[in-house]
């Protein structure tokens, strides 16, 4: 093993700070992008929020890195009834990240009602349920409740897609 790589060895949570980092200066890059007329009315603009928490991430991740650094070692959770010594189960892992993936590339194409059926449908099929029909029948009655929740009751226009006319 090279010496860098021993030095870092159970500081896996440089790589969170890595990534707190990295949002941070993501959301101040966007944050310097908006485009804001000047109002005397509102002198703090949209711009001060996002600033701020761009701050707080890149504040955070500097912290983090340090405190593992300095051989700090984050708490293993203490309410969660889960044996941390076992491996991932990606049996059950990877066809929920499948869910979701084809969720994301259905989405556009097809539309809330079907993609969310999907999602839903493969996410209890992941997590080991065997009644197909049911399941299937439970997750496009949540896709359209959702989809029609978010219509009506927020205003917000989920993506129709394919049953476009239908709904």
């Amino acid at each position: 093993m090279t010496p860098l790589a021993t030095g870092l060895k159970g500081r896996s949570e440089l790589g969170v700070a890595l990534l707190l980092g990295a949002a941070g200066v993501v959301v101040f890059l966007d944050a310097n992008g908006l485009v804001t007329p000047y109002s005397k009315s509102d002198p703090v603009g949209p711009k001060t929020v996002p600033f701020i928490v761009a701050g707080m991430l890149v504040a955070c991740a500097v912290l983090l890195a340090i405190n593992v650094l300095r051989r700090g070692k984050g708490e293993a959770e203490g309410g969660e009834d889960v044996d941390l010594t076992h491996p991932a189960d990606w049996k059950t892992v990877l066809p929920l990240a499948g869910a979701f993936i084809l969720n994301i590339l259905l989405i556009d194409w097809a539309g809330w009602v079907i993609s969310g059926t999907v999602l839903f449908w493969g996410s209890v099929l992941a997590l080991g349920s065997r009644r197909y029909i049911r399941d299937g029948l439970i997750s496009a009655a949540l896709s359209l409740l959702t989809f029609y929740g978010f219509y009506l009751g927020l205003g917000i226009a989920l993506p129709a897609g394919l049953p476009e006319g239908i709904l």
